[in-house]
């Protein structure tokens, strides 16, 4: 059918696979799309009448995939995603402002990174209201990848950064993988990092100054990651917990804190300034926990641009780059276990070739 007034047709040529999609595969998520997807970047294809000037056909855009007061619109989760070779976006999504035009934008492959990097911009902005002097990172998947990569440029030349891995073949991954300063470490048998010493890395004193902790694992290794968070030394120390919540999610060393509402209190960039939420543990540290859903628009125009400044940094993290039929073989695969090996090679971000659409004016400026 023609677009409707107001509405978009985009047309992605490479789409993403995010941890939430594959949480959605396994039957842990119940979003109730057919279509998921929602990273990369769209061109436009078509627009409905109404809609600005600055959408003409060929503009590359990205979709916002979280609208910040409408939990109707989540793209990919409850709204068609991205993982076809047109999608539609409705109007209502179009005039709050959640389709960006790009004035630059990495290529096709690159440019599935720009959502979670926007994510991770996103928390290290919050974390750097600490001015930690320690970032710790707890997990080795995209996120985790994306926020050791970019930890510097955010909080400071001189942060210390350690990377805590789930397993082996992570940390494995990683040495073939080096960041200038990160070091890795294997997480212990109940998620915090080893005491010291030993091939799988150890924690140095982290002294009195501040600590940072972001939790970029699995949602259903939030709570674990937490619990480790908890346990470390140092000084003042800020959570961010990135990594999502089970329903209902509780720490027996947090007592009575509501932990969804303190993810939730920030979402798509807003309250200015962020929240966060001092609280107890139940050995009477004093923490600050924050989190948040979605990310604003501009955290999506930093993450294009520093993409376009730096793609050596990250490259190499869109480990796998396929066309539909072996995107789908690989997703049924992940939808039935944990393992991260795609024809043997550990797999970080899965990039998913769609139907190929003409390039735009602005991708060769």
């Amino acid at each position: 059918r023609d677009t409707a007034p107001g509405e978009l047709l985009v047309a992605t040529q490479v789409a993403g696979l995010c941890g939430t999609d594959i949480q959605m595969l396994r039957g842990l998520r119940d979003d109730p799309a057919p279509v998921i997807g929602h990273e990369g970047i769209a061109h436009v294809v078509a627009a409905g009448a109404g809609v600005p000037d600055a959408f003409r056909p060929g503009t590359p855009v990205v979709v916002n995939p979280t609208h910040r007061t409408d939990p109707s619109f989540l793209l990919g989760h409850n709204v068609d995603g991205l993982l076809q070779e047109r999608t539609r976006i409705p109007a209502t999504a179009v005039r709050d402002g959640l389709v960006v035009p790009l004035d630059r934008s990495p290529d096709a492959v690159l440019g599935t990174l720009i959502e979670p990097l926007a994510a991770v911009l996103y928390a290290l902005t919050l974390l750097a209201t600490a001015r930690p002097r320690t970032l710790v990172v707890y997990g080795d998947g995209t996120i985790g990848q994306l926020a050791v990569r970019a930890a510097r440029r955010r909080l400071g030349a001189g942060v210390r950064v350690l990377l805590v891995h789930h397993t082996p073949a992570g940390l494995e991954w990683s040495a073939r993988h080096p960041v200038p300063g990160v070091r890795s470490l294997l997480a212990g048998e109940r998620g915090e990092p080893p005491p010291g010493g030993g091939e799988r890395g150890e924690t140095a004193p982290l002294g009195g100054e501040p600590v940072a902790a972001l939790l970029a694992t699995p949602r259903d290794g939030t709570l674990d990651a937490l619990g480790s968070a908890l346990r470390l030394g140092g000084g003042e120390l800020t959570v961010d917990l990135f990594g999502g919540l089970p329903p209902g999610a509780a720490s027996p060393l947090l007592p009575g804190v509501d932990l969804a509402a303190v993810r939730s209190a920030n979402c798509a960039g807003e309250p200015v300034p962020a929240a966060f939420t001092q609280v107890t543990t139940a050995q009477g540290r004093r923490v600050r926990l924050t989190g948040h859903r979605g990310v604003g628009n501009g955290h999506l125009a930093e993450a294009a641009a520093e993409l376009c400044r730096a793609p050596a940094t990250y490259r190499d993290l869109v480990t796998h780059v396929v066309g539909l039929p072996e995107a789908a073989r690989i997703m049924n695969d992940l939808s039935v276990g944990r393992k991260r090996t795609v024809a043997g090679s550990r797999l970080i971000k899965l990039a998913v070739r769609l139907a190929p659409v003409p390039p735009s004016p602005l991708e060769t400026q």
